[in-house]
């Protein structure tokens, strides 16, 4: 069944990186997390692709061996492939929806 999902920029979590699953494709999740702490460094099993809507974000990621720090703002996307190792630190308050695999970190 369709479904509309308004006022993204209101979702609050109790908890930091709580998340809403708004579907699942094919083996893969689609959320809208809140968030107002950094994540961890992680590698994950599959490509992510992370969409910021709301707030700011910088990535950071490894690449060569060297760490990258990129800030991303409203509508600025990050995929990460699978084996590509990343951490995300939001700017105060953010919401993002990220796309993965069923069951990944």
């Amino acid at each position: 069944m369709a479904e509309v999902v308004k006022n993204v920029r209101e979702f609050v979590s109790d908890r930091p990186w709580g998340a809403k699953t708004l579907s699942e494709i094919d083996g893969a999740t689609v959320r809208l997390h809140w968030t107002d702490r950094p994540y961890r460094w992680h590698v994950n099993d599959g490509a992510e692709v992370f969409v910021v809507l709301d707030g700011a974000v910088e990535m950071r990621y490894r690449h060569g061996g060297t760490e990258e720090r990129v800030q991303l703002n409203p509508s600025d996307i990050f995929i990460a492939a699978a084996g590509d190792e990343h951490v995300a630190h939001p700017i105060g308050q953010a919401r993002i929806l990220v796309i993965e695999r069923k069951g990944s970190v």
